[in-house]
């Protein structure tokens, strides 16, 4: 089963994170990316840019509506993202458990409800579904 790992820890800048933490969080994430891959299920992994860089845009109104920065005003960030290909929940905690902004912010763990592969949408059977 696929799942997604939707990475929130507070957000601050390198500066206001001092060199010594950022240089430690670099690492901490090197090895546990690392530790994924040697597993074999990692699918993907991506740190986002600052939210200050964000663009968000809805047609909800009918109207495009453009606006810079996140949706919602929050002191954490969603500030990265790493997709594994796992036997099932309890597998995708336990590499959550091991993320770095575990111990810190939060890691919202999403099975993938469907994805396109190879020119077509396929959709995924959830437990109890």
């Amino acid at each position: 089963m696929r799942y997604t790992l939707l990475l929130h820890y507070p957000e601050m800048t390198a500066e206001e994170l001092g060199e010594e933490a950022l240089r430690e969080g670099m690492a901490a994430f090197d090895a546990y990316a690392k530790a994924l891959d040697d597993a074999e299920v990692l699918v993907a992994a991506e740190v986002l840019a600052p939210s200050t860089l964000t663009t968000t845009i809805s047609r909800a109104t009918g109207e495009l509506r453009v606006q810079d920065g996140p949706f919602a005003d929050t002191k954490e960030q969603l500030g990265g993202t790493v997709i594994i290909e796992v036997p099932d929940l309890d597998a995708a905690i336990a590499w959550a458990e091991q993320a770095p902004p575990a111990a810190y912010g939060a890691v919202e763990i999403r099975p993938t409800a469907t994805r396109f592969v190879d020119g077509a949408w396929t959709e995924w059977t959830f437990p109890g579904s």
